[in-house]
């Protein structure tokens, strides 16, 4: 990812919703040596934030809603979260949640992308978001794996301005021309009833080793160990209950 910190429009925060919190903990602490802690807060709901040194990296919450599906979930900065809802409904989106404040520290927006892909807005107050890009154990790029990359496409540069960079295998997204993420077409290999969705890769420092790792810790590699032509060394793995993730090679640039 060529953003270093979070910017409007780009992603600024990556959230497990979790049905086992207290596992979750253990499992990605062990994976990417997270220290985790958690929101004393009754009115925070088991809140839990993810650190790498003083860096907060990511959160992992308990399950709000009941039939909400264990995923990761990526949120994208915004200057104003009630303007973009708006802009999302407008270019064919849903709005689910919100927008509402969190505490004092932002704006938030849960909405579908019109093929029916999650995703986050988050507008900061005195939580930008992640401090840590790119490196071991933090966010490093976010990838749309949809069934319809066209209209995909049209929503996302109308409501994000986001630019569009395609080569003959994939779609890089982009704020002002800084690659972020990308995005993958769901082929016959994606069982019908796998949602479009939002994948977040972590950056690791070994990828077999990681991959070794997670399946060590109770996960289970989707994609294992693979090096993209032209691209990182990459895996896709699931997480004991159920979470998909990715994760590649900090050494190598997207």
């Amino acid at each position: 990812m060529k953003l270093d910190a979070p910017v409007p429009g780009g992603p600024c925060w990556a959230e497990l919703g979790t049905d086992d919190p207290a596992a979750a903990q253990r499992f990605y602490t062990e994976l990417f040596g997270w220290r985790c802690e958690t929101d004393p807060r009754q009115e925070a709901g088991g809140y839990t934030v993810a650190h790498l040194g003083d860096a907060a990296v990511a959160a992992l919450t308990p399950l709000y809603q009941q039939g909400r599906p264990v995923a990761w979930n990526v949120s994208f900065g915004v200057s104003d979260a009630d303007v973009t809802a708006r802009m999302i409904e407008e270019a064919g989106g849903k709005v689910l949640v919100g927008p509402m404040d969190v505490f004092d520290v932002g704006r938030f927006v849960v909405a579908l992308d019109p093929g029916g892909a999650a995703f986050q807005l988050w507008q900061a107050r005195t939580f930008p978001g992640a401090g840590l890009f790119n490196a071991p154990g933090s966010l490093g790029w976010v990838e749309l794996v949809t069934r319809d990359t066209a209209r995909a496409e049209a929503f996302y540069t109308t409501v994000f301005g986001w630019t569009v960079a395609t080569s003959e295998h994939y779609t890089r997204w982009g704020v002002g021309g800084a690659d972020f993420g990308g995005m993958m077409t769901m082929d016959d290999t994606f069982p019908p009833e796998v949602p479009p969705h939002w994948l977040p890769y972590f950056a690791v420092a070994d990828v077999d080793a990681s991959t070794a790792a997670a399946g060590r810790a109770g996960g289970t590699a989707l994609t294992e160990p693979v090096s993209v032509p032209g691209g990182p060394r990459i895996a896709v793995l699931r997480d004991p209950r159920g979470a998909v993730f990715g994760v590649y090679r900090a050494a190598d640039e997207h």
